[in-house]
């Protein structure tokens, strides 16, 4: 699995580099890649996604399911963001709780939070929604890091010690406002409650978060763009770039 990733970010590597070309015949690029890396730190993570091959409605936290490593959908994450112009840096497993507003419904799901470098909200969208139609997604969550005064930074992602999946489940389910504006979230494998939520919902989550009985550390909010790519079918109607 390590030699797999390895060789999964070197041909991302090589892609962003224009060392190799993808295809019969070249074709124009966007102006992503090397512009988009941190510079003098190519391999620092400026974006993340939250995606899963699960599209079950899951109520029973000890359903079997959940215990999916998922392993052959982070090499296949990659490989897409490789293609995309986007290096892979990283990525864990974590437990979703998601919440539907077109089907009404709250499912709990086993999924993966991936960091990529030298990407934008571009890439992201494109990574995003290619993998959003090959699983038939309702959605997928991309992050991109941003300065706090930047003018995109519309969201911000918190992670939050303490909380597992059942707790938070049902403080979600029972909190119809936080639900509906939260959406959801995931806890890692060691306990963390990892959140992204709109900016202007900072304070909500803030509350939501101690009356988990957890700590709230400003220390820890980041700040960035949030999204959640949807669309119709076709990467070119979700993200009209």
């Amino acid at each position: 699995m390590t030699t797999a990733r390895i060789t999964a970010a070197l041909a991302a590597a090589l892609v962003i580099s224009g060392a190799v070309a993808i295809g019969p015949a070249a074709t124009p690029a966007r102006a992503y890649g090397p512009a988009s890396c941190v510079p003098g730190n190519p391999t620092q993570p400026t974006g993340e996604l939250f995606a899963t091959t699960n599209t079950d409605t899951i109520t029973d936290p000890n359903d079997p399911r959940l215990s999916d490593p998922l392993s052959l959908f982070e090499l296949e994450v990659d490989a897409t963001a490789a293609t995309e112009l986007a290096l892979p840096v990283g990525s864990q497993l974590v437990d979703g709780v998601f919440w539907s507003s077109d089907s009404g419904t709250t499912t709990y799901e086993r999924s993966r939070q991936f960091q990529l470098a030298c990407t934008d909200y571009k890439n992201l969208c494109w990574v995003a929604d290619d993998l959003r139609v090959r699983h038939n997604q309702e959605s997928v969550l991309t992050f991109e890091y941003l300065p706090g005064d930047d003018t995109r930074a519309n969201g911000f992602t918190v992670t939050v010690p303490g909380v597992d999946r059942t707790r938070f489940h049902d403080a979600l389910v029972a909190d119809p406002v936080v639900r509906d504006r939260l959406g959801g979230g995931s806890v890692t494998q060691d306990g963390a409650l990892i959140l992204v939520a709109d900016r202007a919902d900072l304070n909500l989550v803030r509350d939501f978060v101690t009356s988990l009985g957890a700590a709230w550390d400003p220390a820890s909010v980041v700040y960035g763009a949030r999204e959640f790519v949807h669309g119709t079918g076709t990467s070119a109607l979700a993200c009209s770039l």
